[in-house]
């Protein structure tokens, strides 16, 4: 009797028989497809449910003796490239197709090199396992006394990514991956019939944020990571399940570690967020974690001089957690507590993180002012978070896919939100795509998108000329909009009239947890943090609690460095040395995302949790030690309370006053934004990884090229750089530099947020 197997009626729907199953699917499925259906599984190399199919290797041979119209093929076919038909049978296991299948087997293990016990891929490689399932029981290559093909190996592709030529089986998986997902066709087929190899195009260079993908869908072991290259075996190696830390994206991770080590991270498959798909960033690195200079150990300074360069002249010494716990809590204390302390967040925190500085902060200290933006911001933007961000939830992945339009404002998605780019770059047919920017960057060109052009500064004013936002679109809104005056707010109201969601997508992994769980003002009276370093120089605040905060990052890094050094306490929670550990009284290293179990929230606002990973001892959590530091606080009851509620009414800012706009005169408007990989801290540990940087130069005009030349030096309000120059589509008074890829980074080394810079010939 046939059995009956159903799936989900699409508009239109076929019916055919696998094996003797009969299986109903949507018109256009592909046999290998229906086959899954029905527990069938067909051995696959080239084949990947994400990418076009191809037939290159041929490896899915089935016989189909009846085609839907009473005749059947004449030889096997390959059912990765044969969409079904009505009344269609298929026999995937018969004495046809097993013979065919096995012969391709043979035909691919030839020249394929016996190194199974040595090769990265050995124990999780579906050559091997097909080789045993589907391929014969013995050779008959060795009998004719063949020598099996080589080449010279390793061949870089990338600095991170090498090639195995000989193993390879040129399916073309990387191939097409390059060039279908991220759209960087940089790797390709070369020479043609028996010389056919994979290899560098002509002209091109395998330069992608996305390019340790193709040593994940490799079928075989040729193509494999420079840093983790024969340094284990997977059947050696512990696999447990995470969330990349770097952005707002919340990709699912597969984290393998051994003896209490990290060795690789992989993508996850979760098809809500990142399919099956990471960055390079989110692949490689981690090794941060393990740097020679992590903070093991808390550390003090002895000195109880309430001369404050007296004691900074003081060295830091070792110190146990209890006396640490101690002297924070009463230095914060002998502080004043309440507005008098002021607690900068960082964006690196989980969501439990997070609520616990919001609430020691607002309970425990009594009312401190607390802030996680650790970058230029606004009052607009404060006011903007509570208001259109904190507690609504209006976009997800899934509605970017279906989007008819989706308009980016000051959001450079492959740069800062690597996810995002790529769930664009599929869906982006037939999908308009528009950004709002001074240039149309090189991601931007790749989703096909329209340059709505604006000087730096004058965004609300093109935002507010979008009268055409079709029904349905999608508005995306990134965190640099904050130093545009009137940006967000024209933003907001492009949403309200034109009826399309918004949502913010933030840079860092915490930033969306930290406005959800209150970790900035919330009222008119509460300062954020520039207001907070300002409070310091002033007196006013005297005391500072900071986790995971660059100075260099901030609007204004030299007075942060001030601020440190006056401040009468300075409690640093950091994972490696700092700038801020360097000046703080109490050092408290906290634990990587490795090292604790928490929760991310996405620029969507979906939780992503994540378990622990690796048990190191004596390791805590930020929450962890701000609840030990809250038990020793006097006048508290040692727990933590949960954040306030927001409050909407916002301290109106003078944004004007606040950022600088471009004086008249030969100057000219600063554009920049991160690269994915820069001079970020926790990117630090993979030479190789950090090799695939691209280089920092300025962009600039055609004109300005032309007559400035190769180099130039750019000079802002707080200093200069020299650099090369690069021609892009931009005004003749804009140039672009990027914000961390030279030396401290823009903000330290050249300019203030928002003002104007100089540019001439070096």
């Amino acid at each position: 009797m046939t059995e009956t197997k159903s799936v989900e009626h699409a508009e239109k729907t076929v019916t055919l028989t696998i094996d003797g199953i009969a299986v109903t699917v949507p018109e256009g499925t592909l046999v290998i497809r229906a086959a899954e259906q029905v527990g069938v599984q067909i051995p696959r190399f080239c084949d990947h449910p994400l990418l076009a199919p191809v037939g290159a290797c041929r490896q899915c041979l089935v016989d189909i003796p009846d085609a839907g119209n009473g005749r059947g093929f004449p030889k096997p076919q390959a059912s990765c490239t044969i969409p079904v038909a009505e009344g269609m049978v298929v026999e995937t296991n018969n004495a046809t197709a097993s013979k065919a299948q096995q012969g391709i087997m043979e035909f691919l293990l030839v020249n394929h090199p016996l190194d199974c016990p040595v090769c990265d891929k050995g124990g999780e490689c579906p050559l091997q396992n097909q080789a045993m399932s589907s391929g014969r029981s013995e050779s008959r290559f060795a009998s004719t006394g063949g020598v099996k093909r080589t080449f010279p190996k390793p061949i870089n592709l990338s600095p991170n990514i090498l090639l195995d030529r000989e193993r390879c089986i040129v399916c073309q998986r990387c191939t097409r991956f390059a060039a279908e997902i991220p759209g960087d066709p940089g790797i390709a087929l070369i020479e043609r019939g028996a010389r056919q190899q994979i290899g560098i195009a002509e002209g091109r260079d395998f330069s992608s944020y996305f390019s340790g993908n193709v040593i994940q869908i490799c079928p075989v072991g040729a193509l494999t990571s420079a840093e983790y290259r024969f340094r284990s075996r997977p059947f050696d190696l512990v696999s447990s399940t995470g969330v990349a830390e770097h952005d707002a994206c919340g990709a699912a991770l597969r984290i393998d570690h051994r003896r209490g080590t990290v060795m690789r991270r992989l993508a996850g498959n979760d098809p809500e967020v990142n399919q099956e798909w990471i960055s390079d960033k989110d692949r490689f690195a981690f090794r941060y974690a393990d740097a020679a200079d992590r903070l093991r150990y808390p550390m003090v300074r002895d000195s109880d001089d309430p001369e404050r360069s007296v004691r900074r002249a003081v060295e830091l010494r070792p110190a146990s957690w209890l006396e640490a716990f101690e002297l924070a809590a009463r230095g914060l204390a002998a502080a004043g507590g309440g507005d008098a302390v002021g607690v900068l967040v960082g964006g690196r925190v989980t969501l439990e993180d997070a609520a616990a500085y919001s609430s020691f902060a607002r309970s425990t200290l009594g009312g401190a002012d607390i802030d996680f933006r650790a970058r230029p911001l606004s009052a607009e933007e404060t006011r903007f978070l509570a208001e259109h961000v904190r507690g609504r939830a209006e976009v997800t992945y899934a509605d970017l896919d279906a989007a008819p339009e989706v308009v980016l404002l000051g959001l450079e998605p492959e740069d800062e939100a690597g996810t995002i780019f790529l769930r664009l770059r599929a869906s982006r047919h037939g999908k308009r795509i528009r950004t709002v920017a001074p240039l149309l960057s090189a991601g931007s060109i790749k989703l096909g998108a329209e340059l709505v052009g604006c000087t730096p500064g004058a965004e609300a004013a093109a935002i507010a000329a979008l009268d055409d936002v079709a029904a349905g679109a999608v508005v995306l809104v990134g965190e640099r909009l904050a130093i545009s005056p009137g940006a967000l707010d024209a933003a907001a109201a492009l949403a309200e009239r034109s009826g399309a969601r918004m949502a913010w997508v933030p840079r860092r992994a915490g930033d969306r947890g930290a406005v959800e769980a209150g970790a900035f003002p919330l009222d008119a009276a509460s300062r954020d943090a520039d207001q907070i370093i300002a409070g310091v120089l002033s007196g006013d605040v005297r005391a500072l609690v900071v986790g995971g905060v660059d100075p260099d990052d901030t609007s204004d890094p030299a007075a942060f460095r001030a601020a440190l050094e006056q401040a009468e306490l300075v409690v640093s929670l950091e994972l490696r040395p700092s700038e801020v550990t360097r000046r703080a009284d109490v050092v408290l290293p906290v634990a990587a995302v490795t090292e604790k179990a928490g929760t991310f929230l996405t620029w969507e606002g979906r939780r992503r949790p994540f378990p622990k990973v690796l048990d190191k001892p004596a390791t805590y959590s930020d929450a962890q030690i701000l609840e030990q530091i809250a038990t020793r606080y006097p006048a508290t009851t040692g727990v933590l309370a949960r954040p306030t509620e927001p409050l909407l009414e916002m301290r109106p800012g003078d944004e004007a006053g606040r950022y600088r706009t471009a004086a008249p005169g030969p100057t000219f408007h600063l554009s920049t934004w991160r690269l994915m990989i820069d001079n970020a801290s926790l990117q630090t540990g993979d030479k190789s990884y950090a090799a695939t940087a691209r280089p920092a130069v300025a962009l600039l005009s055609r004109a300005n090229v032309a007559r400035l030349g190769a180099t130039v030096t750019i000079t802002g309000d707080r200093g200069s750089v020299t650099v090369p120059v690069a021609e892009a589509d931009l005004a003749d008074d804009v140039v672009w530099l990027p914000t961390n890829s030279i030396g401290r980074g823009v903000w330290a080394d050249l300019a203030s947020p928002g003002s104007s810079v100089e540019v001439t010939s070096a």
